[in-house]
């Protein structure tokens, strides 16, 4: 096992994946189930993402199920991967984290984001465009401003209860949004394992223009992405297939589908299109995927190449039984403590 991947934090972002069969509420009731099982393994973090009009996403708005995550755990932190800074007001979402933060003290991470919607219909209902992440870093800067009192777009203007509490605020980007992170003095949230020197190019411009704030003295590198493990590589592999599937399914339909469960054979292979089968096999491309012994040392190659100091793990599948045991099997590469705590069922 890489000494490196044993003294990194590991952290959980759950994006309420929708499974065919299953009605969207199970999603979300899965999500907390999970938390609390990241919670008794030694996770760091445990994070919730927002989309919005999405049939294979449940997880539409973040901080209402990030508060329900933190009421059903005790000491694990709760975040968002992350909040879409150009879909809301930033006196909004400066209030909604001033809340959590004064319901769960301590507990509590502001991970924001530059996407707007999927489609054009829902970035209309949301009342904003594509151009609207041009406008990322002046929405940071407004929304920071509120939890030290010295934001003066709108003077006199103050956030009830966030003015005065330290939120920790880290941003979700590819290569422009880490030079925004760095400008802002933030933390990094990174992922893309399939353009790996796109990533570590990425890293690296960010350490170069980080500015010390108060929420950080220093640079915080998170990278993010896939990781299923399992007793054989086969078996792992397999954990990866659904959301593959979907993402292939996505790309030449124009709708993210609810995960269906994993078929890798002959029928399943002849049901996709030539440009389908593209998408499928570039969605596989770049994860992280294999039994124990195999992933530590992947892990720990990526850890050492970007200097990451924390890891935060995105997977879905359809199988949650699978997914659970790929947590557990992870916490144990990863060194995490608490792992006597009994298993809890598949929903």
């Amino acid at each position: 096992m890489s000494s490196t991947t044993r003294t990194t934090q590991f952290s959980i972002l759950d994006r309420s994946r929708t499974r065919e069969g299953h009605p969207d509420a199970a999603a979300l009731r899965d999500t907390v189930a999970l938390a609390r099982r990241a919670e008794q393994l030694g996770y760091h973090r445990f994070w919730v993402s927002e989309h919005h009009g999405v049939p294979g996403v449940a997880g539409s708005a973040p901080t209402v199920l990030a508060a329900a995550v933190a009421a059903a755990t005790a000491t694990i932190r709760v975040g968002t991967g992350g909040v879409m800074l150009p879909n809301h007001r930033p006196l909004v979402v400066a209030e909604q984290f001033g809340v959590l933060e004064s319901l769960f003290p301590g507990r509590i991470d502001m991970g924001l984001g530059r996407s707007v919607g999927f489609t054009g219909g829902i970035r209309r209902a949301l009342g904003t465009g594509k151009d609207a992440a041009g406008d990322f870093g002046a929405q940071l800067t407004e929304l920071l401003g509120y939890f030290t009192g010295t934001q003066t777009i709108h003077p006199q203007v103050h956030a009830r209860p966030a003015e005065g509490l330290r939120v920790p605020a880290f941003v979700l980007a590819t290569g422009a949004g880490a030079r925004v992170a760095a400008e802002a003095g933030l933390a990094l949230v990174i992922g893309d394992l399939r353009e790996r020197r796109r990533m570590l190019d990425a890293i690296a411009v960010y350490r170069d223009a980080f500015r010390p704030s108060v929420l950080w003295p220093r640079p915080y590198v998170v990278i993010s992405g896939t990781v299923a493990v399992a007793a054989t590589t086969a078996q792992a592999r397999r954990l990866l297939l659904p959301e593959a599937r979907a993402l292939a399914y996505s790309r030449t339909h124009g709708v993210f589908p609810p995960l269906r469960p994993a078929d890798d054979g002959p029928a399943a292979a002849a049901a996709l299109t030539e440009r389908e089968r593209g998408f499928y096999e570039d969605a596989l491309r770049g994860q992280l995927h294999g039994t124990e012994e195999q992933v530590a040392d992947a892990l720990g190659t990526l850890i050492d190449a970007a200097a990451a100091d924390e890891v935060l793990v995105t997977t879905s599948t359809h199988d949650r039984a699978a997914l659970l045991e790929s947590y557990e099997r992870l916490a144990r590469v990863a060194g995490l403590t608490g792992r006597t705590a009994g298993r809890l069922p598949a929903a």
